[in-house]
C-alpha cells in the first residue's frame, strides 16, 4: 500500500533525537532550530520526560473518559500554577485543530451565535471549521467553504469594531504572534480594544495559543504582555514535547454541560504523562527565562547582518526576515551545514522554532553557518 502523498520530503530520516540535536540512519547530527513546527519544547528524549512515559505505559496507556482520570486533574493544577491565569476550566483533546474547533464550538453555544472574525495570515488548523479560518484558499474544499466567517485586516480595531457591532458574531480568533503567517503581532491596544469589544457585545474572544503558547515567548502565553483575558485559550504544539495533546482554557463564566464537548483519546493517560513531566522541566530548568536570555542574544547577532532586513517575534518564536527568497538559503543549512529552520508564508523569512533548552552556543553555530552561506 502507498501513501497518500500530500507531503513534500526532504530525503532525510531522523531516527534519534537528543535535546537540540536529531540523527539520520548514517549517525549525522543535525542542530534542531525548527523543534518540528515548534512542537519539541524540552528538548529531543529528555530523561526526565522519557521516563514518565515509560512509568505510564507500564501501568495503564489509555482508558477513556467515562471513567475517572487523577491525572487530568493533576495537569489542570499544574498548568494553572505555572503558566498564572486563573479562573478557567481546562477540556483536552489531541491537537491544535480540535482545540480550535472545540474552542468555536463553546463560543457558538455560548453566545447563540456563528460568525466568526479571524485575520489575515492566520493559521487556526486543516479540519472543518478551523480551515475556514485560515488564509489559505489552496487548503480549502468546497466542503469547507460554507462556514459563516469573515476576514479583517490584522490590527485594524475600526473594522473590528464595525464587524462586532452587527451583533451576528459569536467568536473573535487570533494567533498574538502569528506563526505560519509570517511572525506579525498586533499592537497592545488593538489586542486590547478587541478585548472590550467583545466583552460589550457578548462576543467570545479565542486566543490562539497553538504555537506561541507554552513558555516559547518568554511569557507562559503571548497574549499576557498585551494585559488582556482571552474568554478561551486554545493549546497544543509545545504542551507534549511530541506526544499528541491539546486542550482549550474556558473562562468559568462558561458553563459546562453533559455532552456539550467530547473526545475519544483527549486527556488519555500517556498524553497527562507527558504534559505534566513538560510543565515540571519547565519549571525546573527556568526554560521561559532561558527563553527570553537566549532570544536577545540571536536578535543581537541577526542585527549585525545586512541582509536581514527585519527581526520579527518574541522569545525563541523567531522571524529573519531577509532581503530575497530563503528557499534556497533554507536547503543550503540543511544539507550542507545540518541545520533544521522553518519557512512561512511570507517567502523571504526564514522561521526559528527551537527547543526551549537551547543555548547561545547552538545559535553562534548557527550564525556561522549563515555567515558562511550568505
Amino acid at each position: 500500500m502507498e501513501l497518500f502523498d500530500v507531503y513534500p520530503l526532504y530525503d532525510i530520516t531522523p531516527v534519534k533525537g537528543e535535546g537540540c540535536y536529531v540523527f539520520d540512519q548514517a549517525g549525522k547530527k543535525y542542530l534542531d532550530l525548527y523543534g518540528g513546527h515548534a512542537v519539541i519544547s524540552v528538548g529531543h528524549s529528555h530523561p526526565e520526560y522519557v521516563k514518565s512515559i515509560q512509568d505510564q505505559v507500564s501501568k495503564l496507556a489509555f482508558y477513556s473518559n467515562s471513567i475517572k482520570n487523577p491525572l487530568q486533574q493533576v495537569l489542570a493544577d499544574k498548568l494553572e500554577k505555572v503558566s498564572g491565569v486563573k479562573d478557567y476550566s481546562l477540556f483536552l483533546c489531541s491537537s491544535g485543530a480540535e482545540a480550535n474547533e472545540n474552542a468555536l464550538k463553546v463560543a457558538s453555544f455560548e453566545t447563540g451565535k456563528e460568525r466568526v472574525i479571524y485575520f489575515e495570515n492566520a493559521f487556526h488548523g486543516r479540519t472543518s471549521g478551523v480551515v475556514s479560518i485560515t488564509d489559505n484558499e489552496n487548503i480549502k474544499a468546497p466542503f469547507n467553504l460554507n462556514h459563516n466567517v469573515k476576514k479583517l485586516a490584522f490590527n485594524d480595531a475600526e473594522s473590528l469594531k464595525s464587524e462586532i457591532e452587527k451583533g451576528d458574531v459569536a467568536a473573535v480568533i487570533f494567533e498574538v504572534i502569528q506563526g505560519v503567517g509570517g511572525l506579525d503581532e498586533a499592537d497592545s491596544e488593538f489586542y486590547k480594544k478587541a478585548a472590550d469589544l467583545c466583552q460589550k457585545n457578548q462576543v467570545m474572544l479565542i486566543a490562539d495559543e497553538v504555537q506561541s503558547g507554552y513558555g516559547r515567548t518568554g511569557d507562559f502565553f503571548a497574549f499576557q504582555k498585551h494585559g488582556i483575558r482571552p474568554d478561551i485559550i486554545s493549546m497544543a504544539k509545545g504542551m507534549g514535547n511530541g506526544f499528541p495533546i491539546g486542550g482549550i482554557l474556558i473562562d468559568n463564566k462558561i458553563q459546562a454541560k453533559y455532552g456539550m464537548l467530547g473526545t475519544t483519546f483527549g486527556g488519555n493517560h500517556l498524553a497527562c504523562a507527558a504534559g505534566i513531566s513538560v510543565l515540571d522541566i519547565i519549571t525546573k530548568e527556568n526554560l521561559m527565562q532561558n527563553a527570553s536570555e537566549v532570544s536577545e542574544f540571536v536578535k543581537a547577532e541577526a542585527a549585525k547582518i545586512p541582509q536581514i532586513k527585519k527581526i520579527k517575534g518574541r522569545g525563541l518564536m523567531i522571524g529573519l526576515e531577509f532581503d530575497f527568497e530563503i528557499a534556497a538559503l533554507r536547503k543550503e543549512l540543511l544539507f550542507e551545514h545540518q541545520i533544521f529552520t522553518g519557512a512561512s508564508s511570507n517567502k523571504k523569512l526564514l522561521r526559528i522554532l527551537p527547543p526551549l533548552n537551547i543555548r547561545t552556543e547552538h545559535f553562534e553555530v548557527f550564525f556561522d553557518s549563515l555567515k558562511s552561506v550568505l
